[in-house]
């Protein structure tokens, strides 16, 4: 009996890597194939899912639940407006004018780095950043003169995407509608097709996860992006706006979403003023701190309960899988399974006598 145990544990385990692996490349080209239908729906289920939350509170008013919907779309819809008029023509003239003025950044670091080792040389410290800084400015430099070089030839394939953007957009929110309509409907019809006693520990977890995550995500985002601003606006960095909307964005995707935004700006920043740098560095890590101490452990708390390893192997695997959209939703995916797996767990050890 031990013997035929050992043999099943041992099969158990060393088939189950491979398995996943196959699954795993299964569910990449899956998604590859239906690639923009697959983020439409996704796209659609998420706004739905926020939006769900105001939708309840205008029920509570005594409407109707298409009564609520329309609102709230209609609302939603005029934000994105004001934001499009306002906000977007603002970012898309600073990023312009950031490409533009990069390569007389990169001169200027080469400058800074050769008074900085003339600095060293003169203390007798043996370090030489002429000709890596040289190499890697000359290749940014390049870089960004053959894209701008290559905008005005692609205006074409510019409108086209843009066109199919719009489109896309469209087709996101009339799916949210439908889906606020009668997603209830329908994830009940879908979860009847599982076993009785998996369906409710699945829809509890499901619903705990996405809710707790993605809304204290953008809450962050938003907080970060707002609190930065106006640091921004102070210290007169340049693209106050862009860099603090890029650190907000950012925080969207866990871990090491925060370092890279930071990071980012940061070494932008440094390429033009290196004392400026230190204070845009200082100001964001200082409200990262904040948002990770104070106002994180408050609106997440707990509920995923992973393993920070397997946070990270689960976002690396939702980003070979699916790209950006793999990376937003593995957290809350990977909460749901374990989630669903304790409930199931502790369902089955009350029932065994």
């Amino acid at each position: 009996m031990r013997r035929s145990a050992l043999v099943q544990n041992l099969l158990f385990y060393g088939l189950s890597g491979p398995i996943i692996a196959l699954n795993a490349w299964i569910l990449s080209l899956i998604f590859r194939y239906f690639q923009n239908p697959i983020t439409i729906l996704s796209s659609a289920a998420l706004i739905a899912f926020l939006l769900n939350y105001p939708v309840k509170f205008f029920e509570t008013a005594r409407l109707s639940r298409t009564q609520a919907v329309i609102i709230v779309l209609l609302v939603t819809l005029t934000l994105f407006v004001i934001l499009g008029v306002t906000l977007v023509p603002i970012l898309i003239d600073q990023t312009t004018q950031l490409l533009n003025k990069i390569p007389n950044w990169l001169s200027e670091s080469q400058a800074n780095l050769q008074r900085f080792e003339n600095i060293a040389r003169q203390r007798r410290l043996p370090l030489d950043f002429t000709v890596v800084g040289k190499q890697v400015n000359d290749n940014i430099e390049l870089y960004i003169k053959n894209l701008l070089q290559q905008l005005p030839s692609n205006a074409v394939g510019l409108a086209s995407s843009l066109l199919s953007g719009i489109l896309n957009f469209v087709l996101v929110i009339v799916l949210a509608f439908y889906m606020l309509l009668y997603g209830k409907q329908v994830w009940s019809g879908l979860t009847h097709l599982l076993p009785s006693h998996v369906r409710l520990p699945l829809t509890n977890s499901l619903r705990l996860n996405f809710h707790y995550f993605f809304l204290s995500q953008i809450l962050l985002a938003l907080f970060m992006t707002g609190c930065l601003t106006p640091i921004f606006l102070v210290l007169q960095v340049p693209f106050a706006l862009l860099f603090a909307i890029i650190i907000g964005i950012s925080q969207l995707i866990p871990l090491i979403g925060a370092t890279l935004g930071i990071g980012l700006v940061t070494l932008l920043v440094l390429l033009q003023n290196l004392w400026l740098a230190v204070k845009v560095a200082s100001a964001a890590m200082i409200m990262q701190q904040i948002k990770d101490n104070l106002l994180a452990p408050k609106l997440l708390g707990d509920f995923i309960g992973l393993n920070p390893i397997w946070i990270f192997v689960a976002i690396l695997m939702g980003f070979e899988i699916a790209g950006l959209l793999g990376t937003l939703v593995a957290i809350p995916i990977a909460g749901t399974i374990k989630g669903t797996y304790d409930a199931l767990k502790v369902s089955k050890d009350i029932s065994e006598p």
